[in-house]
């Protein structure tokens, strides 16, 4: 089994996804979705973040193909959800998607699937392919014939630190009853984050040969979850593997709830996903008018901290040159007109207006929190 690397965990709250749009249309899809579940009152709003800029992407145009997309929605009457998502160029056609969602209680997998409230939920479209892979997210996968190809796909599977990739060998030929796919059995939540990779009957040793640097193996016509990379805690092939899938059109409950079981599982963030839902959490726009005016009085009370902390350093410095200058008068008075040293005068203290746009541009430039006053009083006794 590969080795855990050090990875932040994913909060409940959030429910992440990563696919690939196989046509050049995306974003008018994401917008055309939008703005029908704005119109049936699916969504509570939506907004596309103008000039928005993928990490190291370059385009002619500036922004490298990068679209970034904001949507909010209730579940279950009360339970706000906010999500994000961004598209951006694959490198071997299409667009990729990254898509994050934040409830603002613990995720429930029977709530609708993000992925539903960005895309047509249709069984042909462009936008449900694995981005490791290139398989489609909601339908079966058979394995390539060719031995090399599939130990391979099965690689670039077990790598992935993205989605629920589950191996099903069918023991032996399915008629039409057995080519009913997994996810149209999975709660909604889950339907788009697996992958269902299908082993013909003599593709067995193949497999289990492809997952032996993975530590786990697929019983003969039953199924198995793979850990991905890194594994989540707590994940022992045992409890992830089924002994028998009946392909015959009924419910494989086993399998559902090891994947269901998977996917509760504390699972790390993959790099891309902890910047997006960093993103999502310090950057996101869509606010509501409630949101709008909490922002403002926020502003406002800095700005209050600032004027009070700057008022309290005019003040310090003031008195400070006031002092001096004193103790320069004595020390004139003492040494006698002849000898003393030649009279100093101290600048004088820089006005109102000044100390507060300078406290005002330190707080431009380091965000919404302000120094205790304590420490701007110093800072501006050494000016």
């Amino acid at each position: 089994m590969p080795t855990s690397r050090t990875a932040r965990p994913a909060p409940p709250t959030v429910w992440p996804a990563r696919g690939r749009h196989t046509g050049t249309d995306a974003a008018d899809v994401v917008l055309g979705t939008l703005k029908r579940h704005k119109d049936g009152q699916v969504l509570d709003d939506f907004l596309e973040l103008p000039g928005a800029e993928a990490p190291g992407e370059d385009g002619a145009d500036g922004t490298g193909g990068h679209r970034v997309f904001e949507a909010r929605w209730r579940v279950d009457g009360t339970v706000t959800v906010r999500a994000r998502l961004e598209l951006a160029p694959a490198s071997g056609g299409g667009q990729d998607w990254l898509l994050i969602a934040e409830a603002e209680q613990h995720w429930d997998q029977a709530w609708p699937s993000p992925a539903t409230m960005f895309w047509p939920d249709a069984p042909d479209t462009a936008w449900d392919h694995d981005a490791t892979t290139g398989l489609r997210l909601r339908d079966i996968n058979p394995l390539p014939d060719d031995d090399k190809d599939a130990r391979r796909l099965l690689r670039d599977a077990g790598r992935s630190a993205w989605g629920v990739h589950v191996v099903v060998h069918e023991a032996h030929t399915t008629d039409e009853r057995g080519r009913v796919p997994l996810a149209r059995h999975l709660p909604p939540g889950l339907r788009h984050r697996v992958v269902e990779h299908r082993a013909a009957p003599q593709q067995l040793r193949v497999v289990n040969w492809a997952l032996r640097a993975l530590d786990v193996e697929v019983p003969r016509g039953g199924a198995v979850v793979l850990p991905g990379d890194p594994p989540p805690a707590g994940y022992d092939d045992r409890d992830f593997s089924v002994r028998a899938v009946f392909l015959d059109g009924s419910e494989p409950a086993e399998l559902v709830a090891a994947v269901t079981a998977y996917a509760a599982l504390d699972r790390p963030l993959p790099e891309d996903a902890d910047r997006a839902l960093t993103a999502l959490r310090e950057q996101w726009r869509l606010l509501t008018l409630e949101e709008e005016l909490a922002r403002e009085r926020r502003l406002v009370a800095m700005y209050a901290e600032a004027l009070e902390a700057m008022t309290k350093s005019r003040d310090l410095y003031r008195e400070a040159a006031e002092a001096a200058n004193e103790a320069l008068a004595a020390l004139r008075e003492a040494d006698g007109a002849g000898g003393g040293p030649k009279p100093v005068s101290l600048p004088a203290p820089a006005s109102p207006l000044q100390q507060l746009t300078r406290t005002l541009d330190r707080f431009r430039v380091r965000g919404p929190r302000s120094a205790p006053a304590a420490e701007t009083g110093r800072e501006d006794d050494g000016r």
